[in-house]
């Protein structure tokens, strides 16, 4: 009978113990906000990003800075899809496009409701290549008294050439 107790009282200390620990776990984790992610798909590879920065619209000094940037590899036949949440989309929100022969991006804004996807082709004849992309959300501010738009978050995703679409100085390593 004394075995049978000892056995219960050891059991009971385990299982109190265990809870313990995930009871602790499950009060400590931090899995940082839960903020929206947008999607970038190309050739069969897809990239889901968080923002690379997000502020709350009523106060831009309070902000959750992660520094969070997409990679996607891209070629010169193959069209990028991105996607955006209907927490993105249900917003004024728009997309700047940056290309390797520009110094000004191309940037599109869209309506709430607009548009929850656009493609984009990864060459443009004017540009060059595509060298990455970012979705804002732009809020309207008050700069010395004049009202200026400026992005409350952002994210953002860098395009990564495959080796055959790279210009022949980048490949070859003499």
């Amino acid at each position: 009978m004394k075995r049978i107790m000892i056995v219960l009282v050891s059991l009971a200390v385990v299982l109190a113990s265990g809870a313990g620990g995930v009871a602790a776990w499950l009060l400590t984790r931090h899995d940082g906000p839960s903020l929206p992610e947008i999607s970038a798909f190309t050739h069969g590879e897809a990239v889901r990003v968080g923002p690379y920065l997000y502020c709350n619209v009523v106060n831009l000094n309070e902000c959750y800075e992660a520094g969070t940037q997409g990679e996607l590899a891209v070629n010169h036949s193959d069209p990028v899809q991105l996607s955006v949440p209907s927490a993105i989309g249900t917003a004024p929100w728009r997309m700047i496009l940056a290309y390797e022969e520009v110094d000004q991006d191309q940037i599109f804004t869209f309506a709430p409701g607009e548009r929850l996807a656009v493609t984009i082709a990864t060459v443009d004849p004017q540009r060059g290549r595509l060298t990455g992309l970012a979705v804002q959300l732009p809020t309207l501010v008050e700069v010395d008294g004049e009202i200026r738009e400026i992005p409350h978050a952002e994210w953002s995703v860098r395009t990564v050439w495959e080796q055959r679409d790279a210009p022949a100085s980048e490949s070859n390593s003499d």
